[in-house]
């Protein structure tokens, strides 16, 4: 990428022999590291209770995949799927983010810790190694100032959207395989050895895919932009590299497919599988990008709020000084062929993540975006449009890492009285970045799990069914989740938080389990505190639906409406509740298994 980057004017120039790591390597990655510490401190230091509190139910269920990939490791199990949740049809846990790349490598640490170590480990993780990946392929192969590199790796690390996910999504904090992708495809364009390039991307790929395949996806995306924007700029070295990358592309592709297939297969067609996700049009309102993130020391949370779909797909965000700034350094640049693809790869990809139409603070022009051209794509289909921003984050990084280069070149000294250019330059940076600089997390203590399930009493209600919670874990409640990991994962659940089918023949996609009339009426009791008038009939289906859960328990813990759903379910089992170490207990093993008296058909 050197001599892409330093060729304006000359055809070749000799790449510069390779830089070995040392202590200023080692010193910025330590700096890294303790920046997300610092991001992710109220978590480490409680990592009992600890819950990072804009993760919504979403810090339950990624402990949850951490769990029950550990427990698939050391029982022997499939890890690709679990009847642990969604009992008796289970849950493709391919189809979901599971990262099994991480949780299976981790799971020793799972069992011996916990699951909300692992969770701590991949979101703090995540950052600093992302920013130091990054870091390692500006300063190997993009420039040579390594305070440019450590600038640029450090905005990747460290993006406003990039501490959005770092709330409730390791996949999208941890993106440390992807400047290596990038890097790797640079190669393969520079034709020295495609095939050997080609076996790397394959390997690259295919542990990508088990860490998260819908940054991949963007990532390609935006390197796709940036090849075409390369390819009109210089036609001649573009047909130059086109045999080596498709030989490259070739020995990577079918690498990564041998790899990868059987996964693949289980995540597309096999059980609870799905075949797209639809979320309708969430594109970036274009304020978006001027307004800052909340988790930012300029934020201001019901701005963002305003402008993003919730407190974790605050996509954009880059504030409005650093949205200037990258114009001025996209006219500065422009000469630069690799600056300016780079810039236009960052520009298409913004235009992109504004979905269907352009929206302005809430003003829909009726402006097409050119997101209808690929909405309908296959795998396009279950993105989120909005996401299409993060492609924006190492653009960025990389135009930050060339211009500070730049300046560094034309002023050698931080000692130049006579006009201090390279504090100058500092200055700028840090007026255009403090404000979007990341605050630490909002971190809160979770409710403590009753004992019913921490001290084993569990078992002594179940035997070989599932253990219903009251009301059963959904999108909007999956504290069940927590209490199934500190039971060692001893029962299963019926529903829960994950994507499925949206049924047995509907292969669209849907956040839990399709619910059944049970679940529906207790999520009713506790959404309105009404308790209704049960019917036979109702009786009845309460049956049916046990039944069909092979159900062994139900379990009503302290939550809102709690007294108006004890009396829905005594009314509807005609059978009062009794209160064991901290919960509400039916045990209903003998009604599923013979019709009760009092339950009419």
């Amino acid at each position: 990428m050197t001599a892409l980057l330093e060729a304006p004017d000359t055809e070749k120039v000799v790449e510069k022999p390779r830089r070995r790591w040392d202590r200023v390597d080692t010193l910025v990655v330590l700096c890294f590291l303790l920046a997300a510490f610092v991001i992710y401190a109220g978590q480490w230091v409680n990592l009992g209770s600890g819950y990072l509190y804009n993760s919504a139910q979403d810090q339950n269920m990624w402990e949850w995949f951490f769990q029950v990939t550990a427990h698939a490791v050391f029982t022997w199990q499939n890890p690709l799927g679990s009847t642990l949740q969604n009992y008796p049809d289970g849950v493709n846990l391919m189809a979901n983010t599971a990262m099994l790349g991480l949780g299976i490598p981790l799971s020793p640490i799972t069992m011996l810790f916990g699951p909300t170590v692992t969770w701590a480990i991949a979101l703090t993780g995540g950052l600093a190694s992302t920013a130091a990946g990054w870091y390692w392929v500006f300063s190997r192969h993009l420039v040579s100032s390594r305070l440019g590199a450590a600038i640029g790796g450090l905005f990747c690390g460290f993006a406003p959207a990039m501490i959005s996910h770092g709330n409730a999504h390791p996949n999208f904090a941890v993106l440390v395989l992807l400047p290596f992708i990038v890097l790797r495809l640079v190669k393969l364009a520079q034709g020295a050895r495609p095939v050997r390039d080609g076996i790397f991307l394959g390997l690259l790929l295919a542990y990508q895919i088990f860490l998260g395949e819908e940054p991949l996806l963007i990532t390609m995306l935006g390197f796709v932009v940036f090849a075409i924007a390369y390819a009109v700029s210089r036609p001649r070295e573009a047909l130059k590299m086109a045999r080596p990358m498709v030989i490259g592309l070739a020995v990577g592709g079918v690498l990564a497919l041998a790899i990868t297939i059987y996964p693949l297969w289980y995540q597309f067609f096999g059980p609870q599988s799905y075949r797209s996700l639809e979320h309708g049009s969430v594109g970036n309102d274009t304020a978006a990008f001027t307004r800052f993130a909340t988790e930012s020391v300029a934020g201001q949370a019901d701005a963002a709020a305003d402008v993003s779909m919730n407190r974790t797909e605050e996509n954009a965000f880059f504030g409005w000084p650093l949205v200037v700034f990258m114009v001025v350094l996209t006219i500065w640049l422009w000469r630069n062929v690799v600056a300016r693809s780079i810039a236009i790869s960052m520009f298409v990809l913004a235009w992109l993540s504004l979905g269907l139409t352009i929206v302005v603070s809430h003003y829909d022009t009726g402006i097409p975006g050119p997101w209808a051209l690929l909405m309908k794509l296959p795998l396009f289909e279950s993105l989120l449009e909005s996401r299409l921003a993060m492609a924006c984050i190492p653009a960025v990084g990389a135009l930050l890492a060339i211009a500070t280069d730049r300046i560094f070149k034309a002023a050698p000294s931080f000692k130049d009285k006579q006009l201090p250019l390279r504090w100058l330059w500092l200055g700028v940076l840090v007026a255009v970045l403090l404000p979007i600089a990341p605050t630490p997390l909002e971190t809160i203590t979770r409710p403590a799990t009753p004992a019913f399930f921490s001290d084993g009493t569990w078992q002594r209600y179940v035997t070989a069914g599932s253990v219903v919670t009251v009301p059963l874990p959904n999108t909007g409640d999956a504290r069940a989740l927590n209490w199934q990991n500190r039971a060692g994962s001893g029962f299963p659940l019926a529903d829960g938080y994950f994507v499925g089918p949206n049924g047995p023949n509907d292969k669209r996609g849907r956040y839990g389990a399709v619910e059944r009339p049970t679940a529906t009426l207790l999520n009713n009791v506790r959404e309105d505190g009404q308790v209704p008038q049960i019917t036979d009939k109702q009786r009845q289906q309460l049956l049916t639906d046990l039944r069909y859960w092979h159900a062994d328990v139900m379990v009503l813990a302290p939550v809102t409406n709690q007294q108006a759903l004890q009396s829905t379910v005594e009314q509807l089992l005609r059978t009062p509740a009794r209160y064991v170490d901290g919960v509400w207990v039916w045990d209903v093993r003998a009604l599923v298994a013979s019709q009760a008296p009092g339950v009419s058909s």
